[in-house]
């Protein structure tokens, strides 16, 4: 597989891992990098099997087709460096998953099939999706249909935000575009697709992302973490969330990041702790933006995990109920997209 691994420079980061101490703390002895791109190989190829061949969909543990894990799939293809309009074994299975996601938009620009859990869930991820289509797509003509759901997808999210009266849930989103009160758990999937629109020439007034940003801080625990809503205590899962978020609003090494990352080394990866997958998946970008001083004793601990608990047939399933109830396919790419930051192909992995 042809990744950014093949540069010099990160060679030279290899060697870092191995044997530099970091932040005062000895880093984990880093697992083998042809290692983590076999087992990105064994989980896409798990994912191209799975994928209903009717539609191009994946299904979403116990509720059904669902366009979140269908873009999440998607977006762990792209990940590896797998490109729409691109010869390779991937396209045809990339391109389903992308027109599956666009045959559901609704008139308002709700990107969300008839069978999916948590509606602004999957419209945050999948306008996600559609975003780094765009900004990766050899195909002009697949990545102009994209671009016109994104404007539709971007312009529902932008209404959502609005809503809100309270004060202390201002700037957030909830899982349906009419809540009127806020979570970080949603939040996130939306600033990242603000982030990901706007990288690809969307309008996104700044305005928008200041309330965003003031609402993540009202999630900030004084001492250290996020919580799922102002004043609720902190996770390693909403914490990523946190400080990815913050960083990708451009608020680049926010105390309230930093103490997020305190409290990540204080409470390594788990596997089987609650949410893992979610966890896997934020804090993997999170560490990466803030850099080495944290990346490098987070990364190599969760990178562990996952080939370890990695399955025969290149699949995961968490041992938590909750990541359990997004279904083996959710775990999957979920997994991919959390091992291959290193890659940098998705845009929004750039730092």
């Amino acid at each position: 597989m042809p990744s950014n691994r093949d540069c010099p420079m990160f060679a030279a980061f290899l060697i870092l891992t191995w044997v530099v101490p970091v932040h005062g703390q000895a880093i984990s002895k880093r697992p083998s990098p042809k290692a983590s791109d076999e087992a990105i190989v064994k989980a896409l190829e798990h994912l191209k099997k799975s994928q209903k061949p009717e539609d191009g969909s994946w299904e979403s543990g116990g509720f059904g087709r669902a366009t979140s894990v269908t873009s999440l799939s998607v977006m762990a293809y792209l990940a590896a460096g797998h490109m729409p309009g691109t010869p390779g074994p991937y396209r045809e299975t990339i391109e389903q998953g992308i027109r599956y996601v666009l045959k559901h938009q609704k008139p308002n620009g709700l990107l969300v099939s008839n069978t999916s859990h948590g509606p602004m869930y999957c419209h945050g991820i999948s306008t996600l999706m559609l975003a780094e289509v765009i900004g990766t797509s050899a195909d002009s003509a697949l990545a102009e249909q994209c671009r016109t759901a994104l404007a539709k997808a971007i312009d529902l999210i932008l209404k959502a935000q609005d809503l809100s009266k309270n004060p202390d849930q201002a700037g957030g989103w909830r899982s349906q575009p009419t809540s009127r009160d806020r979570d970080i758990s949603v939040s996130g999937w939306q600033i990242m697709a603000l982030r990901a629109a706007k990288d690809v020439g969307c309008a996104v007034p700044s305005e928008h992302i200041d309330k965003a940003i003031n609402y993540l801080k009202k999630c900030a625990w004084k001492e250290g973490g996020f919580g799922y809503q102002p004043g609720q205590g902190p996770n390693n899962p909403r914490t990523g969330t946190g400080i990815l978020a913050l960083e990708l609003c451009g608020t680049h090494l926010s105390s309230e990041a930093v103490a997020g990352a305190e409290y990540l080394l204080k409470h390594p990866p788990r596997w089987s702790s609650e949410y893992f997958f979610y966890e896997a998946y934020y804090c993997s970008q999170a560490t990466f933006q803030l850099g080495d001083k944290y990346y490098l004793i987070y990364q190599p601990k969760l990178v562990s995990i996952l080939l370890e608990h990695q399955e025969k047939d290149g699949s995961w399933l968490s041992g938590d109920g909750n990541d359990r109830s997004g279904g083996r396919n959710y775990c999957t790419a979920m997994g991919v997209l959390a091992l291959a930051v290193e890659y940098r192909y998705l845009p929004i992995y750039q730092r």
